[in-house]
């Protein structure tokens, strides 16, 4: 008697397949603000992973110990810091605020008559209506929109719960999920993606090791420009900058206006300007060192660790700065390099080829330097002192 066969043929199994790509494809779309949530989570949980391996290998925790552990000790730092400081700084804050209004006020009354300079009237009267008119829609309630706020603030705090949670769901369970990754392939093929998943892994390693690199390049060079405009606590404020650069755009527009503020408050130990106009200087200053950063540092420490030109590099973070803001410049330099990897391994098993060119051992390693030339100048002045001898 014949067994009856129940597995599917292989057009079968083609149009089952392309039908669920077109699903994920189409749920990605439409739940695109929830993959961006996850894709947010899951970087984070990826840069405090390495503190989970640390305490691992350092003591006798399970995963899940230290999982929580590193994860609720992140937690208190993200919500403690700012609640303990917030209060600190409240008052600081309303005595800034009241200057930079006080100034605009002082501003606006000063351009509302002419100004004589020499023999030469200067009119800025419409200036200085600007300014006010800028100063009172500033600071003027606008009780219509104040529903709308809430429905956004309320929105962005359910979206920050989902990446809370998201975060210690990706650290809790990565093991298993890598492995289920790997498992969708077929059997024959669990080797490559193993092999796969490794290198793209380092890709992300190497990308970690870059933003270090970046941070410390960036705390220095800021800490040593605040010393030398002497501006008080100069270390915590290059500390605070380096830091703030791993997140593309608000991060340095955060570190400037604490810097700007301190300046303000403060001014500068040796510069006998008013404290507004080292506030400018800051500014100036640090607008000058962020976009040294931006253009040729960033791509060049994140061209270097993984291994790619620095211009494609920075048309890539200009492109994906344009298209998705602050995320994409953050995560298109290891996603690239990633797409590299997958798209050479789809090549070679294309045309034939065996599926990796190299074991991947060089892959970001630092290449050596090339001696050859000068070992052929020596052997040719060895011979030519034989010559003279």
């Amino acid at each position: 008697m014949k067994k009856n066969d129940n597995t599917w043929s292989l057009p079968y199994r083609y149009l089952i397949g392309l039908i669920l790509f077109i699903a994920m494809i189409a749920l990605l779309i439409y739940a695109r603000e929830a993959v961006k949530a996850l894709i947010i989570a899951a970087f984070v949980a990826y840069l405090i992973s390495p503190a989970v391996s640390f305490l691992m290998k350092k003591t006798k925790l399970s995963r899940t110990a230290a999982v929580n552990v590193v994860y609720f000790s992140a937690l208190i730092v993200l919500v403690g810091v700012p609640s303990v400081l917030t209060p600190i700084f409240f008052d600081e804050i309303k005595i800034v605020a009241q200057d930079l209004l006080d100034l605009s006020a002082e501003i606006s009354g000063v351009l509302s008559y002419p100004v004589r300079i020499g023999g030469m009237v200067f009119h800025f009267e419409q200036l200085g209506e600007s300014l006010a008119n800028l100063q009172n829609a500033v600071l003027t309630p606008l009780p219509e929109k104040a529903l709308a706020l809430l429905e956004t603030t309320s929105v962005s705090v359910l979206w920050f719960l989902v990446i809370i949670v998201s975060v210690h769901l990706f650290m809790s369970e990565w093991p298993k999920m890598r492995v289920g990754m790997i498992e969708i392939a077929p059997p024959a093929y669990h080797d490559d993606m193993r092999e796969l998943y490794r290198r793209v892994r380092d890709v992300w390693m190497a990308y970690l090791r870059g933003q270090i690199v970046l941070m410390i390049i960036v705390g220095i060079v800021f800490t040593i420009a605040w010393i030398i405009m002497g501006i008080p606590g100069a270390l915590v404020l290059g500390v605070i900058a380096g830091l703030f650069t791993l997140v593309p755009d608000v991060g340095p527009f955060l570190a400037a206006i604490l810097a700007m503020s301190v300046a303000l408050l403060e001014g500068s130990s040796w510069i006998t300007l008013p404290n507004f106009w080292v506030a400018g200087i800051v500014f100036i200053v640090y607008l000058v060192l962020i976009n040294l950063k931006n253009f040729w540092l960033r791509p060049y420490i994140m061209g270097r660790s993984v291994h790619m030109n620095e211009a494609l590099i920075f048309i890539a973070i200009m492109i994906a700065t344009i298209l998705e803001g602050i995320m994409g410049a953050l995560l298109v330099v290891p996603v690239l390099a990633s797409t590299m990897i997958i798209l050479e391994y789809l090549r070679r098993r294309v045309l034939g080829l065996p599926p990796f060119g190299d074991d991947g051992s060089k892959q970001f390693a630092v290449p050596g330097e090339k001696i050859k030339p000068l070992r052929r100048t020596s052997v040719r002045a060895q011979e030519k002192r034989k010559k003279d001898l």
